[in-house]
C-alpha cells in the first residue's frame, strides 16, 4: 500500500488543451492512495468489475483516523481460470483495507449493487408487504450463467440466492430497476426479474426475456421505465413495463461494438470496442449530439501510440471519467445540472497512471453527518487505524459499529485527515492560510498568503489532529443544515506509474505491472 499525496500530486494532472500546462492541486481530484487488490501478484489474474456498496451510519469512519472519504465497501471481482474471487474493502478508515474475501466458482463478468426500496419506491411498484429485513443486494454475474445474491447488511455477505437462465448462458451485464433484476446474455437475451411478494429477493419464477438478436448484449443502462441495451453497433431501447423496443444504430461500422455507457442530464456517452472515439445521444430523440476523440488529449504525454481504445467510462460530480488500454485516466468536464452533458471545456490527463488497460472505474459517494464535522476531533476508538497494525481481532471481518456501543472515551490526539470540502470563502477558517506548495515553502511565503473565494476548494491532507476545520453556516442561509457529500473515484488495473510531461514513459522494473492495483480519487467535500 502507498499513499504519498505530496509528491504524486505536485504535479497530479496535465490539461491537455493548454501547451502542456500542469494543474494547481487544489482543482483537480486528489490520488489519495494505491494499493494492491490481492494478496500475491500473478500475471494471468485480471480485474473484471467493482462496485461500492454504501453504509449509512452516524459514527462509521469517524474514529482518531478519521477520513474523508466515502463511507461503505468496495468490492473487487477478479481472478484467472476458475479461481475467481470477490476482495471485499472497508472504506471507512484513511486507507481501504481488505476485511473478507468470496470465492467462486466461475469468472466474475459484473457486479451490481441494488438498494434497499424506499416505500415510496414499493408503493409505486404495487408492492405492499412487510419489511424482510434483508436490506440491500449485492448481485454477481458469472459467466457458467449464475447470479449470485448477496446480502450487503455488514461484510457477512451471505449469498442469499442463486438465480439461473434456462440455457446457462454467460451473463455478460446486469442493472436493477425499481422492479426488475436485468440481466444482459451473451445470446442476446435480456432476462427480468421480478421480486418475490413474500420478500425483498428476486423471484427466479416470476421471469421475463427480451430477445434482442444473436449478437451478445455487452452493456445495459436504465433510464425511468426503460432500459438501454447494446448489441453489436446498435443500441434497443426495451419498455420495461410493455417490453416494447426501439432500435437504433450507434456507430457505423458493422464489427464495432458498444462497450460503455454513462448517462447525465439528458444525454447518454458511448465508448466502443475500437477507436479512439466517444459519442453523446439524446436520451429522447436519440440523435447524435456530440463525438470526441481521445487520442488528441494524450498527444502531449507523448504515449507513442497514435490510437487509443477506451477501456471504462463513468460520470461523476461534473466530470466524465475515461480510463483507457493503455493505462491513462482522462477526465472532461460535463455539466453538473440536468440537461445535456456537452463536452465544453478542456480536458485533463492523469500523471498517475496504470501499466495495462483501465479495467474500472467507481464513482463512491456519502453524505457526512454535519455534527461530526463541527467537532475537533474524536478519541482513539476500536476502529482506529492510528498507532500500528492490529489490534486483538485476527478475523478478516470488520463489522459495523453501533451508535450505542460507542463510549466517546478518551478525546486523544489521534491522528486526523484534513476535511476537504468547497466553500464560499475560505475567510473564516482557523490557522494559517492552507496553500498547495510543497512541504519545503518557507514559513515566511506562508505568510504573505492571504485568504479568498478564489481559494474555495482546498486538497491537503495533514496528520496534525489540530487541523480539524470547524464548519459552520453561511449567514445568508439562516439555519439550513447544509449536507456535507463525500465523493471519490477509484480506478483498477495493472501496476502503478507516474508519467512525465512531453516524455514517453520509462521501462518498466522487473515485475513493475503484474500486480492488481487500485487507486483512490479523493474528490472534494461539497457543502
Amino acid at each position: 500500500m502507498a499513499c504519498t499525496p505530496g509528491e504524486e500530486n505536485s504535479p497530479g494532472w496535465l490539461c491537455g488543451e493548454d501547451e502542456g500546462k500542469t494543474m494547481a492541486p487544489f482543482w483537480c481530484p486528489l490520488l489519495a492512495c494505491h494499493m494492491s487488490v490481492f494478496a500475491t501478484k500473478s500475471p494471468e489474474r485480471k480485474l473484471e468489475a467493482a462496485l461500492h456498496n454504501p453504509v449509512h451510519c452516524a459514527l462509521l469512519g469517524f474514529s482518531a483516523a478519521s477520513t474523508s472519504l466515502p463511507q461503505g465497501y468496495l468490492w473487487v471481482a477478479g481472478g484467472e481460470g476458475s479461481q475467481w474471487q470477490i476482495e471485499i474493502f472497508s472504506l471507512n478508515r484513511p486507507m481501504p483495507r481488505a476485511v473478507k474475501s468470496l470465492q467462486v466458482g466461475s469468472a466474475v463478468r459484473c457486479l451490481e449493487y441494488v438498494p434497499e426500496p424506499s416505500p415510496t419506491e414499493e408503493v409505486e411498484a404495487g408492492v405492499h408487504k412487510a419489511p424482510s429485513g434483508t436490506g440491500a443486494n449485492i448481485c454477481v454475474g458469472l459467466d457458467d450463467g449464475r447470479i449470485l445474491v448477496y446480502g450487503s447488511v455488514d461484510t457477512a455477505a451471505q449469498c442469499l440466492l442463486t438465480l439461473r437462465n434456462p440455457e446457462g448462458c454467460p451473463v455478460l451485464c446486469l442493472k436493477h430497476s425499481t422492479r426488475f433484476l436485468l440481466a444482459g446474455l451473451r445470446n442476446g437475451t435480456i432476462m427480468l426479474y421480478g421480486k418475490s411478494n413474500s420478500d425483498d429477493l428476486w423471484d427466479p419464477d416470476s421471469c421475463r426475456c427480451v430477445t434482442l438478436g444473436s449478437e451478445p448484449v455487452r452493456t445495459l443502462l436504465v433510464l425511468d421505465d426503460s432500459v438501454w441495451a447494446s448489441c453489436g453497433n446498435t443500441v434497443t431501447v426495451v419498455d420495461i413495463s410493455s417490453l416494447t423496443t426501439q432500435k437504433f444504430e450507434v456507430h457505423p461500422d458493422p464489427m464495432v461494438s458498444v462497450a460503455h455507457m454513462a448517462c447525465a442530464g439528458g444525454g447518454v456517452w458511448m465508448a466502443f470496442s475500437e477507436g479512439s472515439s466517444i459519442r453523446l445521444f439524446h436520451t429522447e430523440t436519440l440523435e447524435l449530439l456530440q463525438e470526441i476523440n481521445i487520442s488528441t488529449r494524450s498527444t502531449l504525454l507523448n504515449t507513442g501510440q497514435m490510437s487509443m481504445r477506451v477501456t471504462s467510462l463513468l460520470i461523476c460530480h461534473g466530470l466524465l471519467w475515461v480510463g483507457t488500454a493503455q493505462g491513462l485516466i482522462i477526465t472532461l468536464p460535463v455539466p453538473k445540472l440536468e440537461g445535456i452533458p456537452k463536452i465544453t471545456g478542456k480536458g485533463m490527463i492523469s500523471l498517475n497512471a496504470h501499466c495495462g488497460p483501465v479495467d474500472f472505474l467507481v464513482a463512491t459517494t456519502s453524505t457526512l453527518s454535519p455534527e461530526l464535522l463541527k467537532r475537533d476531533s474524536v478519541g482513539d476508538g476500536p476502529d482506529s487505524a492510528c498507532g500500528g497494525e492490529d489490534r486483538s481481532d485476527t478475523s478478516s471481518q470488520e463489522s459495523l459499529q453501533q451508535p450505542g456501543s460507542y463510549q466517546g472515551e478518551g478525546r486523544g490526539k489521534g491522528r486526523g485527515v484534513l476535511l476537504q470540502y468547497r466553500l464560499r470563502s475560505t475567510s473564516g477558517l482557523p490557522g494559517q492560510p492552507l496553500t498547495a506548495l510543497v512541504d519545503e515553502a518557507s514559513d515566511s511565503s506562508l505568510e504573505s498568503l492571504e485568504h479568498s473565494v478564489e481559494d474555495g476548494s482546498i486538497y491537503e491532507l495533514s496528520d496534525d489532529p489540530e487541523m480539524w476545520v470547524r464548519g459552520r453556516p453561511c449567514e445568508r442561509d439562516g439555519g439550513r443544515r447544509d449536507r456535507v457529500i463525500s465523493a471519490a473515484v477509484i480506478s483498477g488495473g495493472k501496476g502503478f506509474r507516474r508519467l512525465k510531461e512531453g516524455a514517453a514513459a520509462g521501462p518498466r522494473t522487473s515485475g513493475e505491472g503484474l500486480e492488481n492495483i487500485i487507486m483512490v480519487w479523493q474528490l472534494p467535500l461539497t457543502v
